[in-house]
């Protein structure tokens, strides 16, 4: 049948493939649903909107290329280019609000150290509200990112790595300076927020929300360059869709496409157009 093409075909493996890739991200979703972890249950909200989005616009395409249902199709187009039109607004949105940060190298140490004012206003604005800074500092005691240097010595700040909140959470800044277990002169307020007390340390500090900022931007960072690369992929399945749907609203003729129906009704039909055709240009010329 030639109404089967290679366009509807492939369009067909694809959405079975997304189809079947939905299915362990509902998953994940339902179970992060039920981890007492507050890091895991953030995640279920878009783990199980991008699982059931993936299979309804999946089941949609792969039911319309497949059986060629030109409605399928069409809403399947539709779909696609939403979540097309949304990714790109995400991924331009996530690169601008990851602009700036990084950190200053410490000199002499391998880490660095983040300071709050290098970070957009817009990540600012969602560290400064008390929920989400309660709810990203659950996240960092629950990591036990601390516990992970109680036992470094004064030989391993100089020679190790510390994470972005390890650095700003788990220690004073560097340049602080301590007598009798006090900050002495004037220095970063940061040095009077730090206690050695296991469950204060620098949770309080500017420098440990300019720490979790900076995790946040360079997963955000690598999500977008992710989102690039998906979006690539997106636009390639949307443009073999287009073709799909054209094929779909395609009457079946059971003619090859672009053969002239009235051809195979009068065989002669052909002939008497171009007769047509080249008298008109003599009359014309």
């Amino acid at each position: 049948m030639y109404h089967q093409r290679f366009s509807n075909t492939i369009i067909g493996y694809l959405n079975l493939l997304t189809l079947l890739a939905s299915v362990p991200l509902i998953g994940g979703g339902l179970w992060f649903a039920h981890s007492s972890t507050t890091c895991q249950s953030a995640l279920q909200m878009p783990l199980l909107a991008l699982g059931f989005v993936m299979l309804l616009v999946s089941l949609a395409g792969f039911v319309g290329a497949c059986f060629g249902v030109a409605w399928a199709l069409w809403l399947y187009l539709f779909a696609m280019l939403t979540l097309i039109v949304g990714l790109l607004g995400f991924t331009v949105f996530g690169f601008a609000v990851t602009v700036g940060g990084g950190g200053e190298q410490v000199a002499g140490r391998v880490y660095r150290e983040f300071k709050l004012g290098e970070y957009s206003s817009w990540l600012k604005n969602q560290i400064a509200d008390d929920k989400n800074w309660h709810t990203a500092l659950a996240c960092v005691v629950g990591s036990k990112a601390c516990d992970k240097i109680t036992t470094y010595t004064p030989l391993d700040y100089l020679q190790r790595d510390l994470t972005p909140t390890q650095s700003g959470c788990c220690k004073p800044p560097t340049s602080c300076t301590y007598s009798g277990g006090m900050a002495v002169a004037a220095q970063d307020g940061d040095c009077y927020r730090w206690n050695n007390a296991p469950n204060i340390l620098c949770y309080g500090c500017e420098s440990c929300k300019a720490g979790v900022l900076e995790q946040v931007r360079r997963s955000w960072h690598k999500i977008s360059v992710v989102n690039v690369i998906v979006l690539v992929i997106l636009i390639a399945i949307y443009a073999i869709g287009c073709c799909a749907f054209r094929n779909a609203r395609r009457p079946d003729s059971g003619y090859p496409y672009g053969v002239n129906h009235m051809s195979k009704v009068n065989p002669r039909w052909d002939y008497y157009w171009w007769r047509w055709w080249r008298d008109r240009r003599e009359q014309l010329y």
